[in-house]
């Protein structure tokens, strides 16, 4: 049987007027309180580092409690990069991790 090992992957993403970042995803059941992002830096950059096994994961930013994409994205399909439609017409982000 074959080891999954997990990768350190960095989630990130500047809002500098939040007072609360979390990220949720396929990862943790999506659920929005689970993985907070912490503000080290002055500039607004949210930050997390997390163990995740190989494969496809999607997720969304929970900022000061509403869902986004990223920063910036809030529209449908504005055409950020590594996202996808979801089932409730709006984007999550997909990241890969080999």
């Amino acid at each position: 049987m074959k080891k999954s090992h997990a990768k350190t992957v960095e989630f990130s993403c500047l809002a500098p007027d939040a007072k609360s970042v979390f990220v949720a995803g396929t990862f943790n059941d999506w659920k929005p309180d689970a993985t907070p992002l912490h503000n080290h830096l002055p500039n607004g950059k949210w930050a997390v580092s997390l163990p995740l096994p190989r494969g496809h994961h999607e997720y969304k930013f929970v900022i000061d409690g509403q869902w986004c994409c990223e920063p910036g994205c809030e529209r449908r399909y504005s055409g950020c990069p590594k996202c996808v439609p979801n089932d409730f017409g709006t984007m999550n982000r997909v990241l890969e991790v080999s």
